[in-house]
């Protein structure tokens, strides 16, 4: 192999609110699968499995469960919201630094919030 200059890395250039983004949705996507393939283990279960269902209900029900679909849920709002946005680029819109900025801000803000409201109504259902 040629020894010829490489692309700068990750290394080399300042976090950017697009760049962060960029690899949290890939992580939220690799989250996502993880947790829905635990959830549908968790709903098979149920109709096929009831000790199984029992200890994976268990699980889910202790503190580490909780943080986890916690996890979950932040996953799925940073994804939804980030996916969004990628499709209003795919339209060809807000491609200038500050809308970036704006709409990656709101990426940020909208996923705290919508979790918050979910897990909020889900703790005013239980309880």
């Amino acid at each position: 192999m040629p020894n010829r200059p490489l692309s700068p890395h990750l290394s080399i250039y300042r976090p950017q609110i697009s760049s962060v983004l960029s690899i949290l949705h890939r992580l939220t996507g690799l989250a996502l699968f993880a947790g829905t393939a635990l959830v549908v283990a968790w709903l098979c279960s149920a109709a096929y499995a009831p000790a199984f269902y029992a200890t994976l209900h268990d699980g889910m029900d202790s503190f580490i469960g909780r943080l986890c679909l916690l996890g979950w849920t932040l996953a799925f709002y940073c994804h939804f919201c980030n996916g969004i946005r990628h499709l209003f680029w795919d339209i060809g819109m807000g491609f200038t630094l500050p809308q970036m900025a704006r709409s990656g801000w709101a990426v940020i803000v909208l996923t705290i919030v919508f979790t918050a409201l979910t897990w909020g109504f889900v703790s005013a259902l239980a309880g």
